[in-house]
């Protein structure tokens, strides 16, 4: 297990008076980094509220730097043509259009899903 991945740790107290170390047990158990890592590591933390929102925020703001990215990467001018409507706009507006038509779609569903799984959980309760 990687160093990064170790909780932290709280020092114990003592429970006695150390001994001061002789020249037998200093030169007899030399401890060396792969004894200190080898120790069974501690119960992680549980992860908060907190610490999810600032995962989310994190994220969004990486895809919004990307966004950006290609937004001004793509500038070109394309035709567009749906239903009765034409027009020209830059291709990353209306690859940003379809993309937010996209979510929307697919969240109008899985909200769909979702009220039906609850629906049958809630008649199943009764």
């Amino acid at each position: 297990m990687s160093i990064l991945h170790r909780a932290r740790t709280t020092p114990e107290p003592p429970a006695a008076a150390p001994k001061p170390p002789t020249a037998a047990t200093v030169t007899a158990t030399p401890r060396s980094a792969v004894d200190e890592l080898s120790k069974p590591l501690p119960a992680r933390v549980p992860r908060t509220r907190i610490s999810s929102a600032w995962l989310g925020i994190c994220a969004a703001v990486l895809g919004f730097v990307v966004l950006i990215i290609f937004m001004l990467q793509n500038t070109g001018s394309v035709d567009v043509n749906f239903l009765w409507m034409d027009g020209s706009v830059p291709l990353a507006l209306a690859l940003f259009i379809a993309g937010v038509a996209t979510t929307i779609v697919a969240t109008t569903i899985g909200a769909a899903r979702m009220t039906q799984l609850r629906r049958l959980v809630r008649r199943s309760k009764n």
